[in-house]
């Protein structure tokens, strides 16, 4: 019987001394080895993107085993793929489904990108030795207007690009040319209304929510209040922090600077980032040689260890950015909530699992995002509120209050780029657009 499945795989290539873990996928003919080549080969992308890559092969062989005979062309093969991920395979007339796949449609976003990856990983496979050099999803030459909206793209992506005056023009020839298969483009957003945690309820969320549990109301603030949760909710809400990024900062990336009389806070890449000890070049070597742990983006995403990131815009040539807290005072706000979390509730590492981070959990281990995730929500509650996305009132609804706050005051798309370091000052727009509620507003006032 044809299936296949997703399982762990430690896995060392002829390029690479050390032993990674990768996502392999198992079939009835045994590991699929050029796979996990592929993903090796791509080994410096996030564990979410080689999940997704995997997940995509396995819908792809599912077809391929519930079709069996049915295609002579793979083109014509992956194009009914295409198909299926669109408008799924059952009958909803009949309810019946002849491939026994009993798949439902899926979004155009969804099924685009299940068909990027297929496409990525069998461009990769035909060029390798002793693979067939034919693609799976070959290139045909585009339309008049199919050219037309290639090169808008192709200079749309070049207007963003650092230092593009020093790309060749050579580079835009493929876009005389489009694949074969393609998925509809998805109807245009032209920017999604952030949702944002409420300035107005932000003190009570600290000062009420954040306390520690089964401790009486009674009991001196430093018993009675969850300073690490303080600090992680103030690095986002006014240093505009993604979550992730809080739980990669190590002891030594927070400091007190005197003659600002507040904190500094440097985010380092989690891998590539300069090394606190002198004596190594990155982060990946100094956790590697002191504490034999690897940076938190390589653990899979089933160990407690894991971590994204975000490829945020670094600014400093140490492979870091600074927070940059709006209002200014506030880092003195975070400064009081950290040195607390320090003096009295931090759990240091138990003897032989040294590291190097800066929040650990109640038994000295390196903080989760999820464990943080369950304690917002219960603060969140403990002040009335529910934790929905959509309400804003979830941990990233405090990175949408900060980019909203420096819309409001003034700050154009260029700074707001900067402070919340963004690729592209288009990404920041979103916190400068006027909101629906605004435009009814204003149109209240007029009226």
């Amino acid at each position: 019987m044809a299936y296949a499945i997703k399982i762990k795989v430690r896995y060392r290539d002829s390029l690479r001394s050390n032993v990674i873990s990768l996502p392999g996928i198992f079939t009835q003919s045994g590991l699929l080895i050029s796979h996990l080549r592929y993903l090796s080969n791509k080994f410096r992308r996030s564990e979410s993107w080689r999940e997704k890559a995997v997940h995509s092969v396995v819908l792809l062989l599912k077809f391929i085993a519930a079709n069996e005979s049915r295609f002579v062309r793979t083109v014509d093969m992956l194009s009914a793929f295409s198909y299926a991920l669109i408008e799924g395979t059952i009958d909803f007339e009949t309810y019946e489904d002849p491939s026994g796949l009993f798949w439902s449609p899926r979004r155009i976003d969804d099924a685009r990108s299940i068909l990027s990856h297929v496409t990525k990983y069998t461009d990769w496979l035909a060029e390798q030795p002793l693979h067939d050099s034919i693609r799976a999803n070959p290139f045909r030459k585009a339309d008049s207007d199919e050219c037309k909206l290639n090169w808008c793209a192709y200079y749309n992506r070049r207007s963003q690009v650092f230092l593009n005056h020093l790309i060749s023009n050579g580079d835009g020839i493929s876009n005389s040319f489009i694949r074969e298969v393609r998925v509809p483009s998805s109807p245009v957003l032209l920017q999604e209304e952030v949702k944002r945690f409420a300035e107005e309820s932000i003190d009570s969320l600290l000062k009420d929510g954040f306390v520690l549990a089964g401790v009486s109301p009674d009991a001196p603030s430093y018993m009675r209040m969850d300073y690490k949760s303080q600090a992680v909710t103030l690095l986002q809400h006014y240093g505009g922090l993604r979550k992730c990024e809080c739980f990669h900062l190590y002891k030594c990336d927070i400091a007190f600077n005197k003659k600002l009389d507040c904190a500094v806070v440097y985010v380092f890449h989690p891998s590539d980032g300069k090394s606190p000890d002198e004596r190594y070049r990155t982060r990946r070597e100094y956790l590697a040689r002191e504490f034999n742990l690897r940076p938190r983006t390589e653990y899979p995403k089933s160990e407690r260890l894991h971590l994204g990131w975000k490829a945020p815009l670094l600014t400093d040539r140490r492979g870091c950015f600074r927070v940059i807290f709006f209002p200014a005072q506030k880092a003195k706000e975070f400064l009081l909530a950290w040195a607390n979390y320090i003096k009295y509730q931090r759990v240091p590492p138990p003897p032989g699992e040294e590291h190097p981070y800066a929040f650990t959990n109640c038994h000295g281990h390196p903080e989760t995002v999820k464990n943080y995730q369950r304690l917002h929500s219960l603060a969140v509650k403990r002040i009335g509120l529910t934790p929905k996305k959509s309400y804003g009132t979830t941990e990233h609804g405090h990175r949408h209050s900060y980019g909203y706050r420096l819309g409001i005051h003034g700050f154009d798309a260029v700074y707001i780029q900067k402070a919340m370091h963004h690729k592209s000052p288009k990404s920041a727009l979103v916190y400068t657009q006027p909101s629906d509620e605004d435009v009814f507003r204003i149109m209240r006032e007029i009226e």
